[in-house]
């Protein structure tokens, strides 16, 4: 279980295939503080730490990433050099900052619009139709890893979405989000909330 603040960013190191993708990723944590067996999210997806070393602010952990994972998640997210947002599971008495995100991709969307306004950044997101539905204004949603809160969104034709966020600076300079360009792909997942409401409802239909 996570919250969507991200606490580090890591970067791929290298890749290698052995039966599944094995990538290792480099990251300012403190290795004493990874444990062999715990979770952390990279860019929105939960991964099972299977190695770790180096030192406090030079560290890196390996993970073992299936191909349904490969196949679920962003184009491109795991090759060697690439950044992603990292948090460590959430553990019992920490500060809940953003929503309850359990690091399962639900969609993959695209960046279709960003500019900035009055030093924030908006960014608008086309989400496909299969989570459309689960998408609100004002509702939370995360992006990349990242927890954040839907300001519009525009329902377009063909079922799917166009959802609007607005990063403030610190939020774009402390995650991979304001990296972000128009046709990048990116992880989402639903609030968790949305989901059960969505299938209570569809079981009254």
């Amino acid at each position: 279980m996570f919250t969507g603040i991200i606490t580090a960013i890591g970067t791929i190191r290298e890749t290698a295939t052995r039966g599944d993708l094995h990538a290792v990723i480099a990251t300012p944590y403190d290795p004493a503080g990874i444990a062999i067996g715990a979770s952390i999210a990279c860019s929105g997806v939960c991964l099972t730490v299977v190695e770790r070393g180096g030192e406090a602010g030079d560290a890196w952990f390996a993970v073992d990433i299936s191909g349904e994972t490969v196949s679920r998640t962003a184009g491109g997210m795991w090759q060697a050099g690439r950044r992603l947002n990292l948090e460590q599971a959430l553990k019992l008495g920490d500060e809940l900052g953003g929503h309850i995100v359990t690091g399962h991709v639900d969609a993959v969307g695209t960046i279709h619009a960003r500019e900035e306004i009055g030093g924030s950044l908006h960014v608008t997101v086309a989400a496909p139709a299969e989570i459309a539905p689960y998408i609100a204004a004002k509702g939370s949603i995360t992006v990349d890893g990242v927890s954040l809160t839907v300001n519009a969104l525009d329902d377009q034709p063909d079922g799917s979405c166009h959802f609007h966020l607005n990063l403030i600076p610190h939020t774009a300079e402390v995650t991979t989000l304001g990296d972000l360009r128009q046709g990048d792909a990116v992880n989402l997942e639903i609030d968790v909330l949305a989901r059960y409401l969505q299938r209570l409802q569809s079981l009254k239909g």
